[in-house]
């Protein structure tokens, strides 16, 4: 289902101030796929496209799937404070532009940031105002233990490994604005698509709220 545009906004050409969507979840809790579905549903969300040192896979693209860059360019990106977060996993490091962020922010535009706990801490530090974060929690361990056997990707010391992981992603949970149940992915997306749609109509994220009471006022009964 295609998101419709928040409120009449579009209608009435309130300028607004875009979001940054940080949606957290240890692995197999759904994030992906919640992810997945408001992008393909929202034409007003983009991804964001972090910078890696890690090396292209023959899949993918320059500038859709990631940023390449050497580590020596990485370090200058992150050192000049470039990047509004970054980290360093399995040897490599991946970070967000504050360049494309900042831009898209004051277009109006929404940007979607899959990434875990530590990132959206250094984002919500940096741009406190900007950052709504939801972190997605499984019904239970034994629901997200049966979700990562069902995948058949990982040998059973990588699915303990990733329960053993989990456990501490979810201690952060109480670090996010919201926090959803991924009981039922229709319900847990529809909860998300909710989240996205208030916080769109939020005073404080439509500067163009103040032109448009000011023309209001002014206009005859």
């Amino acid at each position: 289902m295609t998101l419709p545009p928040s409120a009449n906004d579009a209608a009435v050409h309130i300028k607004r101030r875009g979001l940054m969507l940080v949606i957290s979840s240890p692995s197999g809790a759904g994030k992906s796929t919640i992810a997945r579905n408001l992008l393909e549903n929202d034409p007003r969300l983009s991804l964001s496209v972090s910078v890696t040192t890690r090396p292209r896979r023959g899949s993918e693209i320059e500038g859709v799937h990631y940023h390449f860059v050497t580590r020596r360019e990485f370090e200058r990106l992150r050192d000049s404070e470039a990047l509004l977060e970054w980290a360093e996993v399995h040897g490599n490091c991946y970070g967000t532009p504050r360049e494309s962020a900042e831009i898209a922010m004051s277009e109006g535009r929404d940007m979607l940031f899959d990434i875990d706990w530590q990132g959206a801490l250094q984002l919500q530090e940096k741009m406190p105002a900007d950052v709504v974060s939801i972190f997605i929690l499984p019904p239970s361990m034994a629901e997200l233990k049966s979700r990562l056997q069902r995948r058949a990707e990982d040998a059973a010391d990588e699915i303990a490994k990733r329960l053993a992981n989990a456990r501490a992603e979810i201690e952060h949970w109480r670090e996010y604005d919201y926090v959803v149940v991924n009981d039922d992915l229709d319900r847990a997306y529809s909860a998300v698509r909710a989240i996205v749609q208030a916080e769109r109509l939020r005073r404080d994220r439509r500067p163009g709220l103040f032109d448009f009471v000011a023309d209001l006022l002014a206009s005859p009964d």
